[in-house]
């Protein structure tokens, strides 16, 4: 998906301003802190689908890996000319064995059948394989108590190819890392001598700040903080990192007063939800043209404080605009911070024009 050049067509709202040059900074700025107690920092890409627009200019100041979950992104990096290490963060499908040799230098994996058919393939590439470790956040990855069974035959079957382990914490089960999870990852990896322990993401970084890493752990895979300077898993800011890197302007197309309680009886809505209303009275209410089939609306933040986004359908969100000093009318665009979620969501949506900041 391409950028519209700026003043091109009609379809300019809503849209997504992107601030590469503060998405650099928090990269070196992170790569920096990770290089400094030795952890390799791989730049994942995923949230913006990544974007050669976005990449190109990181891999050009300094970034030195990329990864992401999705190998149409990969390959569209390789297209673009992008020859730095690339990781496919997501454990394959059989079915993608292929292309992951003739683009990806390495490959997180949990199966054993899979990383037969990945040594056994031929290709452009000898992709390497760090092997998923589930320290407990019950995702990907075998499960601890029981992985010196599959790293045995892991270790027997790719040999030098197997270069590490991997965790993935606070996605699914929201389990944090700490020393306790960080050190099962180190004991397996030393066990198998293995070189490569990647040991986290953006909710791994605080081990860093507060100087709790073990030295064994020397790779992360790092994206939410990179591109908006945020750890959702602990809700904070990432010390050092610039937070406005997206905005996004969406068009008010109604401005009413109306009751904060709908009349009728209430049953779900259009995503089988039941909202909950508390009674405010009437209230100055603004609805802008994006929905959630294009962010995901709990997740826009609205840079006007005073605006608090009530609800949306799959094109409309509706605000409370009445304790803003501002005189909002009809055609006027409100702009917003966006969450992980909305940002990942309002990258993939084609309906967002993506404006590239320079």
């Amino acid at each position: 998906m391409k950028p519209e050049r700026k003043g091109e067509g009609v379809f300019v709202y809503p849209k997504l301003d992107v601030y590469v040059e503060k998405i650099i900074h928090n990269a070196l700025y992170l790569q920096q802190e990770c290089r400094k107690v030795g952890v390799e920092l791989t730049v994942v890409t995923k949230v913006v689908r990544a974007m050669p627009e976005i990449v190109i200019p990181l891999r050009d100041a300094g970034v030195g890996s990329f990864g992401d979950s999705r190998m149409q992104n990969i390959k569209r990096l390789r297209d673009a000319g992008v020859e730095n290490p690339l990781h496919l963060i997501r454990i394959p499908m059989l079915s993608e064995v292929d292309a992951i040799i003739e683009h990806a230098d390495f490959v997180f994996v949990s199966e054993i059948d899979t990383l037969k058919k990945i040594v056994a393939a031929k290709g452009k590439r000898k992709t390497a394989v760090l092997f998923m470790i589930d320290v407990g956040d019950i995702r990907e990855g075998v499960w601890y108590e029981h992985a010196d069974r599959s790293l045995e035959q892991a270790v027997k079957i790719a040999g030098r190819r197997l270069i590490g382990l991997a965790t993935n914490l606070g996605c699914f089960g929201g389990v944090l890392p700490d020393e306790t999870n960080m050190r099962m990852l180190c004991d397996l990896g030393k066990r198998y001598a293995l070189p490569t322990l990647s040991g986290g993401n953006s909710a791994a970084l605080l081990l860093i700040e507060e100087q709790r890493l073990p030295k064994e752990i020397n790779h992360y895979r790092v994206g939410e903080a990179v591109f908006l300077g945020t750890d959702v898993t602990r809700n904070r800011s990432v010390p050092g990192t610039d937070p406005d890197t997206f905005i996004l302007q969406a068009e008010i197309v109604e401005i009413q007063v109306k009751p904060s309680v709908p009349v009728g009886k209430i049953g779900q809505d259009a995503f089988g939800r039941k909202p909950e209303f508390e009674d405010k009275g009437l209230r100055k209410k603004a609805i802008i043209a994006v929905g959630e089939q294009d962010v995901i609306a709990s997740g826009l933040l609205p840079l006007d404080p005073k605006i608090s986004v009530l609800h949306a359908s799959s094109d409309h969100t509706i605000l409370d605009v009445t304790e803003s000093a501002q005189p909002y009318k009809i055609g006027e665009k409100l702009s917003f911070r966006l969450s992980y979620g909305a940002l990942l969501r309002a990258m993939t949506s084609e309906y967002i024009f993506k404006n590239i900041v320079v």
